[in-house]
């Protein structure tokens, strides 16, 4: 899995950060990141759904082939 943020859609709602908080969280000017280690989603179920709760759809969630 590949997750991207796009930083200049991103408004810093949070609410990616709110539904997957072991994936996202929010940089010192609000913007949503990704924590370290979970580029690829650290296999949480819930990335899905945090692409899906972003009200700008900052966030794109892509499979990657392996």
């Amino acid at each position: 899995m590949r997750i991207d943020i796009d930083r200049d859609v991103c408004i810093g709602a949070g609410q990616c950060a709110l539904t997957a908080p072991d994936v996202f969280t929010q940089d010192d000017d609000g913007y949503s990141t990704l924590l370290p280690g979970r580029a690829d989603g650290g296999g949480s179920p819930l990335v899905r759904e945090a692409a899906r709760a972003c009200p700008v759809s900052a966030i794109t969630v892509s499979q990657t082939a392996g």
